[in-house]
């Protein structure tokens, strides 16, 4: 390993839960992301020079962020005699329902492995980052880590023994996704929902998560939107976000097969057939937290099949 090498990568947001897939369903988006450039040091140990972004609320602390502490957990597991600095820089803010603290992550744990050559596949870095997870937000998670390292939209079959499959993704499938500036905690998101699930409603969730992945894989746009419907979460996050239904219903009424709460709120995601239909989706989105007087970004993208990137330096 040389010492002074240096990288800039990016890892894109994610939509985590996808409604019905509570925990397991997930996919990566094209914007926002963060960006996070490294460089290998003599000196064990990983330093986080800066943070760009997050308004100075994000840990400076490596064994508190979660980009480090992936990241500390890979040199540890290849027994690095090196460490690393390294820069963030936050396009998106904390509680967003984004994947912030998992796009922090990836960004972390593929800088170091681009500089290690690639010495573990995308598969085994996984547990890094639920460690990173559960340093963030105090759930070990995948739907997010896995969508934004992968990249495409991913299924969580299984925590224990871990297991992460990847769906195909119709051609015209895009996604419009609405920020509104207030923040949700997913600490207090997860807290609402209900410890206990009655059998009918576990049931009709099962079907719709079945009926998402039967919809992607025969490019079904009537069946993934018919299969948008969340039974577990959706009823009590919606009133940590204000015009949440009103929100989902003008995304439809634009034309989107339908939405929901993107991860622990406040985002809102529409699932659209074209960037035409996805385009008016969010405009229609936009325009209810403009009359609520509230400010929001939306963004616009098909599901982004990469995941994390290399940038050019400077």
């Amino acid at each position: 390993m040389e010492i002074g090498n240096k990288i800039k990568v990016f890892a894109p947001a994610t939509v985590a839960n996808v409604a019905c897939g509570f925990d397991i369903l997930g996919f990566a988006i094209d914007k926002p992301g963060d960006e996070l450039i490294m460089e290998i040091t003599a000196e064990k140990g990983v330093v986080i020079v800066d943070i760009e972004g997050d308004g100075g609320v994000l840990p400076r602390d490596p064994f508190k962020n979660s980009a480090t502490v992936a990241i500390m957990d890979y040199l540890n597991f290849i027994n690095a005699d090196f460490g690393c600095k390294v820069w963030i820089k936050k396009m998106m803010p904390s509680g967003s329902g984004l994947g912030s603290s998992a796009a922090s992550a990836v960004a972390g744990v593929f800088a170091i492995n681009m500089l290690c050559e690639e010495k573990l596949t995308r598969a085994e870095m996984l547990p890094f980052l639920l460690n990173a997870e559960k340093a963030a937000c105090d759930a070990a998670i995948a739907d997010n880590v896995a969508a934004s390292l992968f990249g495409g939209f991913i299924l969580v079959r299984s925590y224990e023994p871990l297991d992460v499959l990847q769906i195909p993704v119709p051609e015209e499938l895009y996604c419009a996704v609405i920020n509104p500036h207030i923040i949700v905690l997913t600490k207090d998101a997860r807290e609402i929902l209900p410890k206990e699930i009655p059998l009918g409603k576990s049931l009709r969730q099962s079907a719709n998560v079945g009926g998402i992945i039967v919809g992607l894989l025969r490019g079904d746009y009537d069946l993934i939107g018919r299969s948008l419907v969340d039974y577990i979460a959706e009823p009590y996050r919606s009133s940590l976000i204000p015009g949440f239904y009103e929100m989902k219903n003008a995304a439809i009424a634009a034309g989107a097969l339908g939405g929901s709460i993107s991860g622990s709120g406040p985002s809102v995601f529409a699932l659209c057939k074209g960037k035409e239909t996805a385009l008016k989706a969010g405009d229609a989105m936009k325009a209810v937290m403009d009359k609520m007087g509230l400010g929001a970004d939306v963004y616009v993208s098909k599901v982004n099949s990469v995941g994390p990137k290399v940038l050019p330096l400077g």
